[in-house]
């Protein structure tokens, strides 16, 4: 079981690796994954019912500790990134069907893996979790009111069933892991130490499949969605870092803030896309699940080697 959790760590480590890989295959052999595409869903939710196993009732108390540092991380994530997305999709004059899945991800809560790059990046872990943990749980009511209001001109949002498939795919699979934890406590560590497997596992495959689905279309404009995909990551880090600078929070809380920003859960953007909308609103999701994970990591190498130094 220990050479399992070890090599469930490595994989973790190397996750961005296996993002690009799967997306290659994904889009040379289409064939492939196309026939998967029903997977999507539960295998977002398997993620989420992973995050929620690593999650303690305790860990959504720490707001009353510090209540400015995650109040201004959480409005940070769900005003910097919209807002991002938006001027983005007007200054590129991107096609309506990738306009819209960039604004949808700019709408989506943290990112599953900003917890691991906040404590590469010797930011905030417990800040960082508990960000990341209130932006999920208000994801079935704030990602769908969010899209209506900065997308409802490109599209028909179906609002309450969006609401109900996100409480669907996030909220129970975390509620259930929570409740799971709570009755279990330790002896689920053997099922938390493989958990990296089956998230990795589990993200690179709907980004191979969303990828194989709109295959033809990255090959037109691939370039194009990419480069708007890393602006909007890159400047969502350096808007949450600046705000949470201004606060004057510490060097730690500002990282912590800086990641839980730049990093967008897409594997849920992916999700909802391909339930409600086109292949190619997909597109910057998957595109987005590769590359925030590059840059995650370059910036936790970053940030640690500033520490030490």
């Amino acid at each position: 079981m220990r050479a399992l959790a070890q090599f469930s760590a490595w994989v973790g480590r190397t996750f961005a690796l296996w993002a690009v890989l799967l997306g290659l295959a994904g889009f040379f052999f289409p064939d492939l994954f196309t026939p998967l595409k029903s997977l999507i869903v539960p295998a977002l939710g398997v993620v989420m019912f992973g995050m929620g196993l690593t999650l303690k009732v305790e860990d959504f108390a720490e707001i009353a500790k510090r209540p400015r540092q995650v109040l201004v991380g959480l409005a940070a994530q769900f005003v910097i990134m919209p807002l991002l997305a938006l001027l983005l999709v007007r200054v590129f004059n991107l096609d309506p069907a990738v306009a819209l899945g960039v604004i949808l991800v700019g709408c989506c809560p943290g990112g599953t893996s900003s917890n691991v790059i906040t404590f590469l990046a010797k930011g905030d872990v417990a800040l960082s979790v508990t960000i990341t943990s209130f932006s999920t749980v208000l994801a079935p009511l704030l990602t769908p009111l969010l899209l209506q209001f900065y997308a409802g001109e490109l599209i028909d949002i179906e609002l309450l069933s969006m609401m109900i498939t996100v409480a669907k795919i996030v909220l129970l699979p975390i509620i259930l892991g929570v409740i799971v934890h709570r009755l279990l406590g330790e002896k689920i560590q053997p099922a938390i130490d493989v958990l990296p497997l089956v998230s990795v596992v589990a993200i690179v495959l709907i980004v191979a499949i969303v990828v194989a689905l709109s295959h033809t279309k990255i090959a037109e404009s691939g370039l194009l969605i990419f480069a708007v995909v890393v602006l909007h990551n890159i400047l969502g880090y350096a808007l949450g870092y600046l705000l949470a600078r201004f606060n004057g929070f510490s060097y730690a809380q500002q990282r912590a803030i800086m990641v839980e920003v730049g990093m967008q859960n897409s594997g849920l953007g992916a999700a909802l896309a391909s339930k409600y909308f086109t292949p190619e609103a997909a597109v910057p999701s998957a595109l987005f699940s590769v590359w925030h994970n590059i840059s995650g990591a370059l910036l936790a190498s970053f940030c640690a080697k500033k520490e030490e130094r």
